[in-house]
């Protein structure tokens, strides 16, 4: 019986030491996270950044995204679902992580599509119809074209302004500054500059709701 008894109070300081190493563990990740962004808040947003929501907003959601990213889809609505619950209180700043093969010229076509208006509305279309302009993981802007018809898009004009110089600078500039912050996988998100502490739905539901409570 006492050598059960030892090997039970064994296994049990083991699983404490265990536990208590591991939250030592993410509490100096998320430390460390937080004292990334500190020091390049600067990279959270751009001038180029695009924008929704209430741009006075106390709370600021800093997405990095890539348009063939199978999780950004599944993201996006739940995203929309909060801009349309609390409009005057969210706003959304997207930028860049084009990590998949051929990513930077959806990116391309979504910053053109900014000059008529229909960033929004072409970033939905794409979401929508990703798995058939994205094979094996590689984006291909060649199968995307045919699902514009009928939204009243200029494509013609899209594919010659996704040629602007301007456009790569800014897909530039959005990688550096996701390395910068951390930015490794997307979706990233920023909440009020704030890193999640792991990524996953609840955890960015918990950020934002705390967040909510802290400003309003």
């Amino acid at each position: 019986m006492k050598k059960n008894h030892i090997v039970i109070a064994t296994i049990l300081v083991v699983g404490l030491l265990f536990t208590s190493a591991t939250y030592f563990y993410n509490t100096q990740q998320m430390e460390s996270k937080n004292e990334i962004v500190t020091q390049h808040v600067d990279a959270l947003i751009r001038f180029h950044s695009v924008q929704k929501g209430d741009p006075k907003a106390k709370v600021t959601i800093v997405e990095f995204l890539d348009p063939a990213c199978g999780t950004c889809k599944k993201f996006h609505p739940i995203i929309d679902d909060l801009l349309k619950e609390y409009p005057e209180k969210i706003n959304l700043v997207v930028r860049y992580s084009p990590f998949h093969h051929g990513s930077d010229r959806m990116v391309a076509i979504l910053e053109a599509s900014r000059r008529q208006k229909q960033f929004w509305n072409v970033l939905d279309i794409m979401f929508e119809t990703q798995e058939a302009w994205t094979v094996n993981h590689r984006a291909k802007p060649d199968l995307f074209w045919g699902h514009l018809k009928g939204h009243s898009i200029d494509v013609a004009r899209i594919k010659k302004d996704m040629e602007n110089p301007r456009i790569k600078k800014i897909i530039k500039q959005d990688l550096a500054d996701g390395k910068l912050l951390g930015a490794t996988k997307t979706p990233t998100f920023f909440v009020n500059g704030k890193p999640l502490s792991s990524f996953g739905y609840k955890q960015l539901m918990s950020l934002v709701e705390s967040e909510l409570e802290a400003h309003y």
